[in-house]
């Protein structure tokens, strides 16, 4: 990626409302949010269901003896730890994925805690059993989905196998059993099934935002290299092929002196070349400045103009870059007529309307004329520091040339862009 779309792409990103979540990687801004929202949602769950459990731990315990607080501890101790690594944001898949190892480990070892304890009972579980999708949510925080998918089967299935060897395989256990595995697998499922999904909707907006911002600054890349090149284009023509050819066709005092003013003003617009002189101020002025300002650029050039005023009470104002832009084509028009018409019946005039509300300036001459159709592609003096330049700011402009003369018309209404 180039160093101007690079700059317009984090522009564009700019826009975007940013969070502390967001603001390290801008591609996963949905993503980011969702998964703070799950571990919002899974400290509370998780400590419902360990109350739930730990309250069952209080009552008539099936282990044997010494064998029930150590589980207990064990247990329930990274349990909390999750629930308040969920709640403050901090280390939640490192304790999450500590419980939900550590409560395996202690399914794998629930036979050998309840040999010669109290004798079970088929209508209630263990406390233990309360903690199958506790350490089910565990792993949605902690683990990638296969490993997900992988502990929402084998802790049920984990549960039924030491439920059925602690009561050594008694009949009447078979049934309640299966219910139990089978209620923990649709709800482990759900829960997988849901965070899944909601992990997906957010990875696929993200993505879509992503294409749409490269799109954006791919777009934006393109049309600020085709501004600087109009620019640059204007730039080249205006001020170093125009006092060329101004200095190489000057056969009269005038004609000399506008040759010095355009170098001159040639040497000034490349020293400032890195300014962006051509956009100008962006304070707004009236049509009558925009007529002063043309005035005093021709007799920068040594054209002596009286530009011709038409201008209605109500005209908007003209942004200043719109307006150095209408001066800087009406003063190319003037540059060509001097040039290839000797400013014979040189004319500017500047209307401005109230409705629908807009400025429109207008160079005429009497000379021989030229086939607009016919210019050169090479040619820059109309199509770059006119055509172009007034189309760059939201303006239109036409040249209509016969053998009876030229005319060039320039327009800009406030409605076009502004």
């Amino acid at each position: 990626m180039s160093d101007v779309e690079r700059s317009v792409l984090d522009e564009a990103w700019g826009r975007i409302p940013h969070t502390r979540e967001t603001s390290d990687d801008p591609g996963s801004f949905t993503q980011k949010r969702i998964e703070r929202v799950i571990t919002l949602l899974v400290g509370p769950a998780c400590l419902v269901l360990g109350v739930q459990a730990f309250v069952a731990a209080f009552g008539p315990s099936d282990e044997a003896e010494g064998w029930h607080v150590p589980l207990v501890v064990g247990v329930f101790v990274p349990l909390v730890a999750m629930v308040v690594a969920c709640a403050v944001n901090r280390f939640a898949r490192v304790f999450s994925g500590l419980f939900a190892v550590i409560y395996m480990v202690a399914l794998a070892v629930w036979p050998v805690a309840t040999n010669g304890g109290q004798a079970p009972s088929p209508t209630e579980n263990p406390w233990i059993f309360y903690l199958i999708n506790v350490a089910t949510v565990a792993t949605v925080v902690a683990f990638p989905l296969p490993v997900q998918v992988a502990w929402t089967v084998a802790a049920p299935l984990l549960f039924g196998v030491v439920r059925l060897l602690q009561a050594g395989g008694r009949p009447e256990f078979l049934l309640p059993v299966a219910l139990d595995v089978s209620f923990a697998l649709m709800l482990g499922s759900v829960l997988v099934t849901l965070t899944w999904m909601y992990r997906s909707i957010a990875a696929n907006v993200d993505e879509t935002r992503a294409r749409a911002v490269a799109s954006y600054a791919q777009a934006a890349a393109t049309a600020a290299t085709e501004h600087e090149r109009v620019a640059v284009a204007a730039l080249m023509h205006d001020s170093v092929l125009g006092a060329l050819l101004a200095a190489e066709r000057a056969a009269t005092p005038r004609e000399r002196t506008l040759a010095v003013s355009m170098a001159r003003e040639a040497l000034t617009r490349l020293a400032n070349a890195e300014k962006d002189a051509l956009e100008g101020s962006d304070e707004p002025m009236d049509a009558i400045a925009l007529a002063d300002d043309i005035e005093t650029s021709a007799r920068d050039f040594g054209v002596e103009l009286v530009v011709s005023r038409r201008v209605q009470e109500g005209t908007p104002r003209v942004p200043g870059r719109v307006a150095r832009a209408l001066v800087l084509a009406a003063m190319q028009a003037v540059a060509n007529a001097v040039q290839h018409a000797e400013a014979r019946a040189l004319t500017v005039e500047v209307a401005g309307s109230a409705e629908p509300g807009g400025v429109t300036i207008r160079v005429r001459d009497a000379g021989r004329g030229f086939d607009v159709n016919a210019i050169p592609a090479d040619r820059l003096g109309i199509r770059g520091s006119i055509i172009a330049r007034v189309t760059a700011v939201g303006g239109r402009s036409a040249v209509d040339s016969s053998p009876a003369g030229t005319t060039v018309t320039l327009e800009w209404e406030s409605g076009d862009r502004w």
